[in-house]
């Protein structure tokens, strides 16, 4: 053994610690404390690289750095290696089975041009009041209705009638929907009869109906029975509301997909009447409720109380609009539109949406307006599309009135 000079194996052995002594040194305390403390952090160290190395085996899907310092070669390069994660995560349909639930998608139901092509439904809403004498001309007239009558429910109010207006009517739907007549289509999707009275008391004579007094009362108590009409008869499927009075003399059968093709929010015809004077025919304008609105009656409304309901046609209050009845001719284009600012109730057709946005028939004044004038002022209000057909003409039965006006004659 080679060893340093003046270096032998006694002075080493006298160098070297006995075992006492190394023992000694290891049981102090402070050598005890730094091995205890140096174990610690070895084992933290070692556990910290191993959480580190399996996390990013199986959360990192990328390089380490941020994705707003990657290049596009860096991410194409690392993405050339990796395959592209893939989760399946299939749905089940809920099923619910609840045999007394309704459940209606109104994003299905739309208002067209294309109407019958598209089986839109239709509802035709008709308020009477004491109407017996008019029922088999209303009837004649609706069985002849081309659009498809499968596609057509037909309601009713009945309201303060002291004749056999009821009775009548129930007879004739009961006909119309057992024996159809062939030649005209089948029975109706459906027939609906409401009962509600308003104590009105006045007599249909047209003398006591259109004077002037009663024009207020009368208007806001028919707005209040077509509104009771529309809320129960109106069905979520429905696409199209067509109002149509009880005392019509005559109209086209294909007047509904006449006024669907316009694809309009609102719309009515004109309305005349046929007079038989000195053995010829005297075509009669009838309806004032269609007009335009002027600047003297904006001017007019603006004087009045807001709760007075102006009653068109009379001397008490001359608005200087201009009316729907004054233009046009039926053996002109049918199809020439014009705006209106109040519009009459004898024949509208409305998108049953327009209805269901709460756009109805106010039974009180409504801009100095009720009923379907008022219902008019709330559509444009809403900004709505309210359209009158000038040479599109339905014809309303006579009722012997001269024109309320001296300077509006009724023909």
């Amino acid at each position: 053994m080679l060893l340093p000079k003046g270096v032998n194996a006694k002075v080493l052995r006298d160098r070297i610690p006995s075992m006492a002594n190394v023992f000694s040194f290891f049981c102090r305390a402070r050598v005890l404390f730094l091995l205890v403390i140096s174990i610690i952090v070895i084992a933290v160290w070692r556990g910290a690289s191993s959480v580190a190395a399996s996390s990013s085996s199986f959360l990192c899907f990328g390089p380490g750095q941020s994705p707003l310092d990657i290049s596009r070669n860096d991410h194409a390069a690392w993405y050339q290696k990796q395959q592209t994660p893939v989760i399946y995560n299939h749905h089940k349909p809920i099923e619910v089975n609840a045999t007394n639930w309704n459940v209606y998608n109104l994003n299905d139901v739309k208002s067209t041009e294309k109407g019958a092509q598209n089986k839109e439904k239709v509802l035709i809403l008709t308020p009477l009041r004491d109407a017996s004498q008019h029922l088999a001309k209303y009837f004649e007239l609706l069985v002849k209705l081309t659009y498809p009558h499968d596609l057509i429910d037909v309601a009713f109010l009945v309201s303060d009638s002291k004749d056999d207006t009821l009775a009548l009517l129930s007879k004739e739907l009961e006909r119309i929907q057992n024996k159809p007549d062939p030649k005209h289509g089948g029975p109706f999707r459906s027939v609906t009869i409401i009962q509600k009275d308003f104590g009105i008391e006045v007599s249909q004579d047209v003398q006591y109906r259109h004077s002037f007094a009663y024009q207020g009362p009368r208007r806001k108590a028919l707005g209040a029975a077509r509104n009771f009409l529309l809320y129960s008869a109106l069905k979520p499927d429905h696409s199209w509301v067509h109002w149509r009075d009880v005392d019509i003399e005559d109209a086209p059968p294909n007047i509904i997909q006449d006024f669907i093709a316009h694809d309009k929010d609102i719309i009515v015809p004109n309305i005349w009447f046929h007079r038989y004077r000195d053995g010829r025919d005297v075509e009669g304008r009838f309806d004032y409720n269609s007009w335009q609105e002027s600047a003297k009656g904006l001017k007019l409304a603006a004087s009045l109380p807001k709760d007075t309901v102006l009653a068109e046609g009379y001397d008490e209050f001359d608005t200087g609009r201009t009316y729907l009845v004054k233009m046009g001719d039926w053996r002109k284009n049918k199809d020439v539109e014009v705006p209106l600012d109040g519009i009459g109730g004898v024949a509208i057709l409305v998108k049953a949406d327009i209805h269901r946005q709460g756009i109805n028939f106010p039974s009180y004044a409504f801009e100095n307006q009720a009923e379907t004038e008022g219902f008019a002022k709330m559509a444009k209000r809403a900004g709505k599309q309210v359209i009158g057909l000038p040479n599109y003409v339905v014809w309303h039965v006579d009722t012997a009135e001269k024109g309320h006006l001296k300077n509006r004659p009724a023909y």
